[in-house]
């Protein structure tokens, strides 16, 4: 009698561990894929934004070299009235 329920208590430990075992397989796979997600979706965030700044760096470069050539044409123009005057 003794050792049935020695062995049944063995038994019933075994049990326990590997439920608690396979608890722990499936919450670290649960945290594995979750962490995956969250990594797609912060990259996929900093890519947009960094296609949104080199976007907004484009538009102002060109909006630059397009008042300079306005000025540089502006000046031309002056430098002309100048000389005409002369």
């Amino acid at each position: 009698m003794k050792k049935s329920l020695f062995v049944a208590a063995i038994a019933a430990i075994s049990l326990v561990a590997c439920k608690k075992g396979e608890a722990t397989t499936t919450a670290t796979d649960s945290l594995e894929a979750n962490k995956d997600s969250v990594t797609e979706v912060i990259d996929s965030t900093a890519n947009k934004a960094v296609d949104s700044i080199k976007t907004n760096a484009e538009v102002a470069t060109d909006s630059v070299k397009a008042d300079a050539n306005v000025a540089k044409e502006e000046i031309k123009g002056e430098v002309k009235k100048e000389e005409a005057k002369h």
